[in-house]
């Protein structure tokens, strides 16, 4: 295990290596590349913090943990509540914020203030040559240049190694409410969420799940946050045009909405799980239609329906591909998060399109012409009995 104390020493390990490196942050999403391990847990730390700027810069193995306490002691968040994957995929380790950008996690309020990609005002890393590359600025004012910064997020590393991220940081709300509404089938729930949307009452979550705990019922769940009297005045609004069982508040609210940020209703049970990127409006009937095909699940769908975490037992009549093949009839793309890979034939990522994959393999051929960064991950172009016949583009 290769484990850089600082940015040169990354950058020394990189060009010295003679063959494939597995990049690794705090090893929580199950990924393991084959290749010699590259941690990144030596490059921590604050390196700015402005809370008048709202603006954060720490190495990429700074953990999740210290960033949320060193922001939460001014009364300020990341915005966009990445999951910790732990408890869904049973992996140990510590989320980084390194990890958190190289992967894009962006939470339930993503539908509000954007994706972590949008969050982040630069970033320093080393290509697959130990070129160090720095883009973007510090500071919301110096963001010039070309874009790489929403290049490398979503890239798992595949592009190069993150070495620093620049991040706007945002003030904790006064107050929080969730509105709950229980027994509601997924296509009216559904229907709630995009109403509440379209509302002028400023909705930073908007979620249905089909069963609760892993016990018969469902719920649909409506957040809102500011100011304790706006608070209250949005939630009671949205109470009386959409109806609701259970107003839900402080401390009890915010729990709900990091038990949905991780999933944690599907952790610890048997299946597999995928996370499918659809448009609202064809949540529910591409639901129905797994059904429908053989293919029972439990669903949670968050961003008001664009966002679908499904539990499928491995035992279903449909196969992984004919599930991809039938989130691409939706509009939809799909990708595997947990599950025997080997056994379903399909790639973790799920094919964008031909014209996609080949602008993605180019790029990866600039930043890294040895192929020797997470080499594989994000292959996909497989083919053969088990590859996806569905190559849409994943529309958020």
């Amino acid at each position: 295990m290769i484990r850089p104390e600082n940015e040169a020493q990354l950058a020394e390990a990189i060009r010295d290596a003679s063959g494939a490196l597995s990049i690794r942050g705090g090893a929580t999403r199950g990924l393991s590349p084959a290749g010699a391990a590259i941690e990144t847990s030596g490059l921590h730390g604050v390196r700015l913090y402005e809370p008048g700027a709202l603006t954060l810069v720490v190495g990429a193995g700074t953990p999740m943990d210290d960033i949320d306490t060193i922001l939460g002691e001014k009364n300020q968040r990341l915005a966009f509540e990445p999951m910790d994957h732990r408890a869904l995929l049973g992996t140990s380790g510590v989320p980084t914020i390194g990890g958190v950008a190289a992967a894009n996690v962006s939470g339930p309020r993503r539908l509000q203030v954007g994706a972590a990609r949008d969050h982040m005002l630069g970033v320093r890393f080393v290509t697959g040559t130990g070129e160090i590359v720095k883009n973007g600025g510090r500071v919301m004012k110096n963001v010039t240049g070309y874009d790489l910064v929403k290049v490398l997020a979503g890239s798992y590393g595949t592009l190069g190694v993150l070495s620093e991220v620049s991040l706007k940081v945002q003030a904790i709300p006064e107050a929080q409410a969730t509105l709950v509404l229980r027994g509601q089938g997924m296509s009216d729930a559904l229907a709630d969420l995009m109403r509440a949307m379209s509302t002028p009452y400023d909705v930073s979550g908007a979620a249905y799940v089909s069963s609760v705990n892993g016990k018969t019922g469902s719920e649909r769940r409506i957040r809102v946050e500011g100011m304790a009297g706006s608070v209250a005045y949005r939630a009671g609004k949205l109470a009386d045009l959409l109806g609701a069982d259970a107003v839900i508040e402080g401390e009890d609210s915010a729990a709900l909405w990091q038990e949905l940020r991780d999933v944690a209703p599907f952790a610890g049970r048997d299946g597999a799980v995928w996370k499918v990127s659809t448009r609202p409006s064809r949540a529910a009937g591409l639901s129905q239609a797994l059904v429908e095909g053989g293919q029972p699940h439990e669903v949670i769908a968050d961003w008001s329906g664009g966002l679908l975490w499904l539990l499928v037992p491995e035992a279903g009549d449909l196969g992984a591909a004919a599930i991809r093949a039938a989130v691409a009839q939706a509009g939809g793309h799909a990708t595997l998060i947990r599950g025997d890979l080997a056994r379903t034939g399909v790639t973790r990522f799920q094919s964008q399109g031909p014209i996609q994959d080949r602008l993605a393999a180019g790029l990866r051929a600039r930043f890294d012409p040895r192929g020797i960064l997470n080499a594989g991950l994000m292959d996909m172009t497989k083919t053969g009995p088990g590859a996806d016949a569905a190559r849409v583009k994943d529309p958020v």
